[in-house]
């Protein structure tokens, strides 16, 4: 891991060298796919930092997002505004990430957990669109903070009863009294707030409608992953007071996702409509995991690399009408496959493979999801399809009414895309049709 680490430092020797550091990017992650041949324990070790499939998974995402970060910030570049220090950020928030799924100590885990938070309030506050941009970022840093100050205090007491903070020893808090509950709940929380779940999510959709279009592909494909594996992470401290929350936590997750979604279908900001349809299927990833199954594990995990590219992809997308009619709002730019007809592939591409259309990887995700909660209880059964369709009616939506409806009368023209956009576009959709021939690289059964 260490060699990978180097190298995302040495990057930042180059950040005048726009194409040097974008080239190096995908010649790192293809790097890092070459280690595909895991069995699924431990690998890497060293200098406290290690591998498992769920960081390989995460690491990898983590790359490739941030280099079609890079090749959608063209404007930054041509525009000459400051193209040095926004290079600089990204790679400081590669590092961060690397530090984040490599690193075997709880305490280093929280350090750049936190960490990677500074990078993007710089994004945010630097290469924001819209001056309420200061708001946004200060809603993302108290509410990010505020919920992990009581997460450290938690690992402080982890060392005081087991000696140790190396993840994976063999420790287990085993108690029902209040001092064990309060830490459950304190360690949990401050993932929760970073998915972020129903009623911690107000942060999510300022943070996503005043970053620049790489702070929301970065938000969208890696940032909202943390708390996930932040919870897997925990959740083996806490196994038999978990068995005594089941129930609340699978509760809001169904009950958040279907509220989301119903917010979504009265949405008119295109923006703000990906930001509540990626938090439902948060929500439906969030009930899974906490019923601590293999299934439940793998199916979380394939959705969340799935929504990962997706999302950011529909971002990008959304970002490419924004640079040519200047506005995100769905009454005026609709209609859009009369102006831009070889966009409408695109759409129609991410659009399926957000709401989880057979032959994509969130299908598969999706399938081991259901599995896992229905198996845990056949009262699941009617809010996952609630849930799923609603969720799924959210993407027909988006997609009927900003390709098909009758667009807006004083946009006469704009160009119907470039091959550069393209380019960004297959490289979101490519690898998620390549992983579901070999779904067996991120799912394992004991």
């Amino acid at each position: 891991m260490l060699k990978f680490l180097i190298a995302s430092v040495m990057l930042m020797m180059f950040v005048s060298m726009w194409e040097v550091v974008q080239f190096f990017l995908f010649v790192l992650s293809f790097s890092f796919f070459l280690k595909c041949g895991h069995d699924f324990f431990f690998c890497e070790l060293g200098y406290m930092m290690g591998m498992d499939y769920l960081s390989f998974a995460l690491i990898l995402l983590s790359i490739w997002v941030v280099a079609l970060m890079v090749c959608s910030s063209q404007k930054i570049k041509k525009t000459e505004y400051f193209s040095g220090g926004f290079l600089l950020v990204n790679l400081s928030l590669l590092v961060c990430l690397l530090l984040t799924f490599s690193v075997m100590n709880y305490l280093f885990f929280y350090m750049s957990f936190e960490s990677s938070l500074i990078p993007t309030l710089i994004l945010i506050l630097g290469w924001g669109y819209q001056p309420e941009r200061v708001q946004a970022g200060l809603y993302m840093l108290f509410y990010t903070l505020f919920a992990s100050l009581p997460l450290l205090i938690c690992i402080f007491m982890l060392y005081n009863v087991g000696g140790s903070l190396t993840i994976g020893m063999p420790y287990k808090i085993m108690e029902l009294d209040f001092e064990s509950v309060l830490g459950y709940i304190s360690s949990v929380f401050a993932f929760l707030v970073k998915l972020p779940m129903y009623l911690f999510h107000i942060w999510l959709p300022k943070a996503h409608v005043e970053a620049p279009v790489a702070g929301s592909v970065i938000l969208a494909g890696v940032l909202l992953k943390l708390g996930g594996y932040g919870i897997i992470l925990v959740l083996p401290l806490f196994s038999s007071l978990d068995k005594s929350f089941v129930l609340l936590w699978v509760s809001l997750g169904i009950v958040g996702g279907v509220l989301v979604s119903l917010m979504c279908l009265c949405e008119v900001d295109i923006w703000s409509l990906i930001v509540y349809s990626s938090m439902a299927r948060v929500g439906l990833a969030l009930g899974d995991l906490m019923t601590s199954s293999w299934w439940g594990t793998t199916g979380s995990l394939v959705v969340t690399v799935g929504h990962g590219l997706f999302s950011s992809g529909l971002f990008c997308l959304v970002n490419m009408v924004y640079v040519r009619i200047g506005t995100c709002s769905m009454l005026i730019g609709k209609g859009m496959l009369s102006l831009m007809l070889s966009m409408g592939l695109w759409w129609f591409l991410l659009s399926i493979g957000n709401m989880s259309a057979p032959l994509t990887l969130n299908f598969a995700g999706e399938v081991q999801i259901l599995f896992s909660l229905i198996g845990w209880s056949k009262m699941t059964m009617v809010g996952l399809g609630m849930l799923l369709f609603l969720s799924a009616s959210c993407d027909i939506h988006m997609y009927s009414i900003k390709l098909h409806s009758l667009f807006y009368s004083l946009l006469f023209s704009c160009s119907p895309g470039k091959i550069r956009e393209f380019l960004i576009l297959l490289l979101h959709w490519l690898p998620l049709n390549v992983l579901i021939v070999k779904i067996s690289t991120l799912t394992f059964m004991p």
